[in-house]
């Protein structure tokens, strides 16, 4: 991106942070996700260049630094200057939300993300210990992505857009905007029930206990998220 070409900090700033995707990025990072692959699952509609492209600039801007070990994929960490940015990538987040919820369209609620988002916040140590599946049915979807599976095994989550070939536990069955509104915490699970936009198939325990292991949104509680940073 070309430079502002001012001596001003936020131009200076901006030349780094508002380069096309560099929040987004950051955003996976702060959320644990450190490989290559991983940071693509949270980021689906990037490119693996471009990707590739984005944390080579980072690495020289001194946000993100690649940790090689023999014999091991390299993985991507925030430096210092990289977690202070985590808090203004914190603060956009809470600005949209009270801001920007208006502007979004059917196009944003892309069940892959959202997915991988529920995926990394389920609370593995409210489950028995054993092998878990829960299954996602997104009725608005086509075919390719209507279908996911969690797996949840010895305390890992697994995300699969195939049949995992287990017995499924617990079933969503709901549209993608319906699971994004519980998630960011616009809706709960029981009004969601109530009003016929969800149904829940599957273990009664698991439906009971949902609120114990479903996790939501960093953004669900935005009074809580606001005054960490205060």
């Amino acid at each position: 991106m070309k430079g502002y070409n001012q001596f001003c900090p936020v131009a200076k700033g901006a030349e780094i942070f508002n380069e096309r995707w560099t929040p987004m990025i950051i955003r996976e990072m702060m959320c644990g996700s450190r490989r290559f692959n991983d940071l693509r699952r949270g980021n689906p509609m990037m490119s693996p260049s471009l990707l590739s492209q984005r944390l080579k600039f980072l690495e020289e801007a001194g946000v993100v630094e690649k940790i090689t070990r023999e014999g091991e994929s390299a993985e991507y960490a925030l430096t210092e200057s990289g977690r202070d940015l985590g808090e203004v990538v914190t603060r956009l987040g809470l600005w949209g939300l009270k801001w920007a919820r208006s502007r979004l369209t059917p196009d944003d609620y892309d069940p892959n993300l959202l997915m991988w988002d529920i995926r990394r916040r389920i609370d593995t140590s409210a489950f028995p210990a054993q092998r878990l599946v829960i299954h996602f049915m997104f009725r608005d979807m086509p075919s390719s992505r209507r279908a996911y599976w969690l797996v949840v095994d010895d305390g890992d989550v697994d995300l699969c857009m195939k049949f995992p070939g287990f017995d499924v536990d617990l079933t969503f069955i709901t549209t993608s905007k319906v699971m994004a509104d519980i998630w960011m915490g616009y809706t709960s699970i029981r009004n969601a029930i109530k009003n016929g936009t969800l149904t829940l198939e599957g273990e009664r325990a698991l439906k009971k206990d949902i609120d114990d292991w479903f996790g939501y949104s960093v953004f669900h509680d935005p009074e809580a998220l606001q005054a960490s940073l205060s």
